[in-house]
Formats: C-alpha cells, sequence, structure tokens
C-alpha cells in the first residue's frame, strides 16, 4: 500500500517457514492450521443459501449503469460466471499462495532485504519470477518500462527545537521525513503560514502564495495539513524563500491518521529539507512567540527505471477486458511480503489456475492480469500505465479489480467503498460484500480515496469502475473489529507495515514483540511470519471467484458488455 512514510535502508530479513496444511475455514474462531509435513489444499465451509453474488444490485441508484434497464445481470451469463468463478476458486490453494511467498521471501534475501523498485536487484527479479511463471502457463506477457524519481533516505534525520528551550523530538513519533525532501542542515525561525488552530480546524494553509505574505526569506514554514497536495504547499514555501518546511496534521477530529506525525510523497525533488508532524508538535511550535528549530537530513534522489508486468492470454475475445492488479514492490525497508507479496501472490495463482480453466472455458471477455511496479513511490507504474492507453484502450475496460495486503497479521476483512468510485464500483462491492457473506464472514468498509493502485482507474477523467479488498494496514485494531473478525484489539492491523519484519520469519523486532506474543496467542500456527493465512486463503478465493464471474458477464456493472467499436 503506497507509503505514508519513508523508512531508512533495511537490515536484511531472513525468513524461513514451515509446510503448511489449512484445516477447515468455516469462521474466524473456528479457523485452525498446523504444520505438517506434507502440503495439503484447504478445506472450505460450502457456500451458505444466501443472495447470488452474480445477480445483486448495485449499492445506490447512483452507481446504477445509466444505459442498462436493470442492473440485475443477465440470468444465463451471470450463472455460467458464478459457476466458473467457483471452479477456478476450487483450483487456487493457499499453498500454491504460500509458494510465491516464498519465492519473494528468497528473493529479498538474496536483495538487502528488499524487493523496492530501484533498489538493487530485488525488484526486477520478483517481475522475472512473475513473468517467468505466466509465459509457462501460456500467457502473452509484456514488461512495460518506465523511468521514475527515486528517493531514499540516506541517515535518519534529526529534528529538535532550540528555541525558547531545547527540545529534542522522536522520530516517526513526533515527526517523519517526506519522500522527496532535499538535503541539508537548517536552523532558523519556525514562520506559521494561515494555521487554523480552533475547531473545526479547516485548513488551506500553504495552498496560495498568498498566504507566505510577509514571510522572511531563509525561515522555516510550518504550515498545516489539508486541502492541497504537499507538493503545493511545498512549491509555495520554496518561492517565498523558505529554508525549510514543515507540515503538521491538521488536527480535524480525533483519530490517529489526523493527529499523528505522518509520511507522504511530494511528488518531485525540492531542494530543501522536509517533513511531516503531529498536530501537537504543529500546534507548539504556531503557538509559541519565539520558536527556532534545526532540522537534519541526508536524501537522495534521481531517475531510476522500473516496469509493470502485464498478462493476457493470446486469444482474441469479442468482449470487454476485466483488469486484476496487485502492486509487486515493496518499500526499501523490508521484503514487502504482505504489503504486498500477498496480493501479488495471490493474483498470480489465480492467474496460473485461470489459463488451465480458460483453455476449454472460453469466457467471452478478455482477463489483464497487472503487476505494478513504483507503488510505494506513489502509484508510479499504475499512473503510467493509465497514462499511456488511448481513449479507446480506456472504453475497452470494464472494471479493475485491485488487491493490497491481503494477509495482515490482525486482519478486517475490508471491502472497498465503491458507492464513493466511479458508477458501476457498488456492484462491485456488493459482489465482494456477499461472497464473505456466503462464507460466512462480515466485512468492513475500506476506503476508496486514491491509496493504492485503483487511484489512477478511477480518477477525474478516467472514470473506470473499480472495487477489490484489502486486511489493514498502520491503523489500530478496534474493540469494534474484534467483534467482527477475532483478533487483539489495540494493536496496528499489521505492526510491521513497513518494516524490515513484514517477512515470512518470525518477529522478533523489540519495538513489536509484544504485540506479536499477543497476536500469536490469539492466532496460533495460523500466523507465518507477518502473515496470516486465514485472510490469505480466503481472498484468493475471492479473487478467483471475481475473476471466473467477470469473464464471462459485466453487465451489473457497465450495462452493456459489448465494447464501443
Amino acid at each position: 500500500m503506497r507509503a505514508r512514510t519513508r523508512r531508512n535502508r533495511p537490515t536484511r530479513a531472513v525468513g524461513v517457514v514451515a509446510t503448511l496444511m489449512v484445516a477447515a475455514l468455516t469462521g474466524v474462531a473456528a479457523n485452525q492450521m498446523t504444520a505438517t509435513a506434507t502440503p495439503a489444499r484447504a478445506i472450505r465451509p460450502a457456500p451458505a443459501p444466501s443472495v447470488d453474488p452474480a445477480r445483486t444490485p448495485s449499492a445506490t441508484p447512483s452507481n446504477t449503469p445509466s444505459n442498462s434497464p436493470s442492473n440485475t445481470a443477465p440470468p444465463a451469463a451471470a450463472r455460467a460466471g458464478l459457476a466458473a468463478g467457483r471452479a477456478l476458486a476450487a483450483q487456487v490453494t493457499v499453498d500454491g499462495v504460500l509458494s510465491h511467498l516464498r519465492a519473494f521471501q528468497q528473493i529479498a534475501d538474496g536483495n538487502e532485504g528488499t524487493r523496492a523498485s530501484g533498489v538493487g536487484r530485488g525488484y526486477t527479479r520478483s517481475a522475472d519470477y512473475v513473468a517467468g511463471h505466466l509465459e509457462t502457463a501460456g500467457y502473452r506477457v509484456t514488461r512495460q518500462k518506465f523511468e521514475f524519481p527515486y528517493f531514499e533516505e540516506v541517515r535518519p534525520a534529526t529534528f529538535r527545537r532550540t528555541a525558547p528551550t531545547a527540545h529534542p523530538y522522536r522520530a516517526t513519533t513526533d515527526f517523519q521525513i517526506l519522500s522527496y525532501s532535499g538535503s541539508g542542515t537548517v536552523e532558523a525561525r519556525v514562520r506559521p503560514v494561515d494555521v487554523a488552530l480552533r475547531p473545526p480546524r479547516a485548513s488551506t494553509s500553504g495552498c496560495e502564495s498568498a498566504d507566505f505574505a510577509g514571510f522572511r526569506r531563509g525561515e522555516i514554514a510550518l504550515v498545516q495539513r489539508g486541502s492541497c497536495d504537499f507538493s503545493v504547499k511545498a512549491r509555495h514555501a520554496v518561492a517565498a524563500g523558505a529554508a525549510g518546511l514543515i507540515i503538521f496534521n491538521q488536527g480535524d477530529g480525533t483519530s490517529r491518521e489526523r493527529l499523528d506525525a505522518f509520511g507522504g510523497t511530494l511528488q518531485e525533488p525540492f531542494r530543501i529539507p522536509a517533513i511531516g508532524v503531529s498536530y501537537a508538535v504543529g500546534a507548539e511550535l504556531a503557538a509559541s512567540p519565539s520558536r527556532s528549530v534545526r532540522i537534519v537530513t541526508e536524501t537522495l534522489s534521481e531517475t531510476r527505471t522500473t516496469e509493470n508486468v502485464l498478462a493476457e492470454l493470446p486469444a482474441e475475445r469479442a468482449g470487454r477486458t476485466v483488469m486484476v492488479g496487485a502492486h509487486l514492490d515493496s518499500v526499501p525497508a523490508g521484503p514487502g511480503i504482505n504489503d504486498n507479496g500477498s496480493g501479488s501472490a495471490g493474483v498470480l495463482e489465480v492467474a496460473l489456475r485461470y489459463a488451465e480453466l480458460a483453455r476449454t472455458a472460453g469466457p467471452p471477455n478478455t482477463l489483464r492480469f497487472a503487476w505494478w511496479g513504483g507503488e510505494e513511490a506513489g502509484l508510479l507504474g499504475s499512473q503510467h500505465y493509465v497514462d499511456s492507453l488511448t481513449s479507446a484502450q480506456r472504453e475497452r475496460i470494464a472494471l479493475y479489480l485491485n488487491f493490497d495486503m491481503i494477509a495482515s497479521p490482525n486482519y478486517e476483512l475490508g471491502v472497498y467503498d465503491g458507492d464513493r468510485g466511479p458508477a458501476g464500483s457498488g456492484a462491485i462491492e456488493k459482489f465482494f460484500q456477499h461472497f464473505l457473506a456466503e462464507h460466512g464472514q462480515k466485512s468492513s468498509v475500506s476506503e476508496f480515496t486514491g491509496r493504492s493502485d485503483y487511484g489512477p482507474f478511477i480518477a477525474k477523467g478516467i472514470g473506470i469502475p473499480a472495487g477489490g479488498m484489502d486486511t489493514g494496514a498502520e491503523g489500530i485494531k478496534p474493540k469494534s473489529a474484534v467483534a467482527k473478525f477475532g483478533g487483539v484489539p489495540g494493536v496496528a492491523y499489521d505492526p510491521c507495515y513497513h518494516q524490515a519484519c513484514d517477512g515470512l520469519g518470525a518477529v522478533n523486532d523489540k519495538d513489536r514483540r509484544d504485540d506479536y506474543r499477543r497476536l500469536v496467542r490469539a492466532y496460533g500456527s495460523r500466523l507465518v511470519g507477518n502473515v496470516n493465512v486465514v485472510p490469505l486463503d480466503l481472498i484468493s478465493d475471492a479473487i478467483a471467484t471475481a475473476v471466473g464471474r467477470y469473464a464471462h458477464d459485466v453487465s451489473d456493472v457497465v450495462g452493456n458488455p459489448t465494447p464501443a467499436p
């Protein structure tokens, strides 16, 4: 999942995982996994006699395709798609998915512990692995290369108040570096720029050049998060002569997301040091009549090359194109086995099994599978792909399904909030909600704000329907989610999110050891390092079921299943 923070280069993560056998998956509390010398396929619950997801209407009238008299799929196509999806899911095993995760771990182990785009050979070898399996299965594979602005924090940044009294701030807790921050040491007076400290704290701080009226060259700009991209705030700060930039969280609510220190991206290299700090630190600096700080950063920004991997079967189909994707890259800090080896492995295993069934089934729609590069640097691979499409190629794409982090250790079962997406996205959301219901599971609503690779597809001016699932990232799991999914309250969905410990080995990180002891007590052998095999297995089946369904029929999403001439 796209980085909100940029970490230091990792220490090498080593992971060894036993061969596993999954027993009956009849509910969160009943799911069990034990190690065995001989892997066996997971036994899954029989579908409950509930609503048929293939004939489920869209979530709201606003998501009903305008060119369809009804958002009920044609019965014959719907039945064929649902049968194909269930047949495909029956061929997808958690052991198959885990075999790909083991390969990704081995690749990271041999490449300084990472599979990040532009860092060593880890990403390229991950792409080699995926492309090789797809070509063997009969796919026509395209490796779409593109240049991107690479950023690395060479040494940990430091940040301290120097006046009116000295005080050191803590990395991660109080501040985080912003991607594409410049390098340097700056010590200067802090100047607040149009900040809003009184509730509701609606902020346009730094979004207009006029906000910097009276700003003195050489000062450090203190701006508040909100209303415009960080890059806009940074450009205005540089134009005003700022020697450094501090963006503090908006504080417009009670959630940690709106209060805590945060990372993020400036989207392009800047020459001045730039950090994101918590609302508390920002408010403290803004309220002080005489405040000076010292910021030290050492970073690297340069142009590097990475690639997307795209695959489809060679037979031409008369229908629409259905895309299914996951980002293949990790952050530089670690191997990225949950984020997003899990989504990449799930999509890969489904694609390999789909090739076997499609030879005889001959569905009308084209399936195009995608593994994106540069996601952690800002959705760069998926954005490059969408930008490269002609208008006719965009029109042919009926929908895009995205899977990012599908094995979080303290998981939830999140479905993207299609009601907030282009028309037809609500029908996809309903499909996954009913899939989970048929398997005796509840679901939660995942934000659909462009944080992962669906973003370029649903963007204004593109408007391709999209959907998918995830299992949670850095957010803290509340008791209400524990009541629905089990697990441990007060612990992050993925405590190793964007860390070196996001691997298949035992988590011994001293800062997270207690969290993982609690998680092991809750899940036992269902945890394989930082991967929970319960959602990994279930969502891999969801991917398969959706692939079979939409390979045959997309009319509930787009209305007219026939592509424009």
